[in-house]
């Protein structure tokens, strides 16, 4: 009988993304290595709808924070009744406390968090940023296929079927191109139910001129049968289906620890945590690293939220993760906003997923992953261990 901690451990997860507007569409990419051997695995998590980066990791060092938040804030550590404060992290910067479940991943240095990353693209439109960070350029709407399809091209493993798999209805953006991707809405429900029909359809396709449509065919029902065992498993993923990162209007409840905001968090570090734990040793082949298409303006609006801005945060976890915070800290002084108004980007958001293609899944073909991008190691945040 599968658990969901054997099956995670017994597939090679390689990508993993949360969050669709209005409500996250959980996805899951599993490879399957015909040699039983495990291989490196990049999970990503999508916070689609803009995450309030400046609330998700606080700087609460930096008094021109509160004053542009005079509401919608997270008290300085220990100023409030616990778990309604921001979780210290090194003196500077602070986790908002719904994401208490990722502090001793923290402390245990498996944890990275890169403050002010983001898209160098100045668009506000999430369908636009959205796009441009699934393909992996920003600013140019003629990519056809997305950034971690291209990863798979220096894939050893080949063409195996559950090399990429999306758990939800349809494949994301970012796994559209011409490497085998499976779209799988629900592990259970990923099969031929019928004996006799499965072996019908499987000699038709097999047989069919129509090459593309073999493969196809021949990718479809490998997936079927690697999936076999699960299927009575009772196998149920490790994150839950929310939605709402936009937060407009009434961002925060009467407390830190209440409204849309926390909600989505603890759902989030619930669910990291759970997978951190989940995934045990194996997790020394494992990263996990989040992002969204950009972040919140620095003051917050007149309904107890914030609009649309730019700079934002990605978190980076795993057993070979240089863990810490990272990157550059722009400041938050009129002067030193974007726009006047924005978190300004100081990092890149390709300089992160640079970093972990090349370091930790080991494809050094970073002009292919990232068209027009000038990769260079100099940008790179260390997040992933030496």
């Amino acid at each position: 009988m599968y658990t969901r901690r054997a099956f995670l451990k017994g597939s090679s997860l390689a990508m993993f993304g949360i969050g669709a507007a209005p409500s996250w569409l959980a996805r899951a990419a599993y490879a399957a290595n015909s040699a039983g051997q495990f291989r490196k695995v990049l999970v990503t998590i999508f916070q689609r709808g803009a995450a309030d980066g400046l609330n998700v990791v606080v700087p609460f060092a930096e008094p021109r924070y509160y004053e542009l938040r005079p509401t919608v804030r997270i008290p300085e550590p220990s100023s409030a009744e616990p778990g309604e404060s921001a979780i210290d992290l090194n003196g500077f910067f602070g986790l908002h406390p719904s994401l208490a479940p990722l502090k001793p991943i923290y402390d245990a240095k498996a944890l990275a968090i890169v403050h002010a990353t983001g898209s160098p693209d100045p668009t506000r439109s999430h369908f636009d940023a959205q796009d441009y960070m699934e393909a992996g350029t920003p600013g140019l709407k003629s990519t056809r296929d997305g950034w971690l399809n291209r990863a798979l091209a220096a894939d050893p493993a080949g063409t195996s079927a559950l090399r990429a798999v999306a758990l939800g209805p349809s494949l994301p953006r970012t796994l559209r191109g011409k490497n085998p991707a499976v779209a799988v809405n629900n592990i259970g429900d990923f099969q031929v139910k019928d004996r006799k029909s499965s072996e019908m359809f499987e000699t038709m396709y097999n047989h069919s001129v129509d090459t593309v449509l073999s493969g196809a065919g021949k990718e479809t029902f490998e997936a079927v049968k690697i999936l076999k065992g699960v299927q009575s498993a009772s196998y149920t993923p490790s994150f839950a289906d929310i939605g709402g990162w936009d937060t407009h209007f009434n961002e925060m409840g009467a407390r830190p620890s209440q409204g849309p905001l926390a909600n989505q968090l603890t759902e989030l570090g619930q669910g990291l945590a759970a997978f951190y734990k989940d995934m045990g040793d194996r997790m020394a082949d494992v990263a996990v690293v989040t992002m969204s298409e950009f972040g919140r303006t620095a003051k917050e609006n007149g309904t107890r939220g914030t609009d649309h801005g730019h700079a934002n945060v990605m978190f980076v976890m795993g057993g070979g993760i240089n863990g810490g915070i990272r990157g550059q800290w722009p400041g938050l002084a009129q002067e030193q906003l974007y726009e006047a108004r924005d978190l300004a980007i100081t990092t890149d958001f390709r300089d992160v997923l640079s970093e972990l293609v090349t370091n930790h899944l080991g494809n050094p073909q970073i002009s292919a992953v990232f068209p027009g991008y000038e990769s260079d190691a100099n940008k790179y945040r260390g997040v992933v261990a030496a």
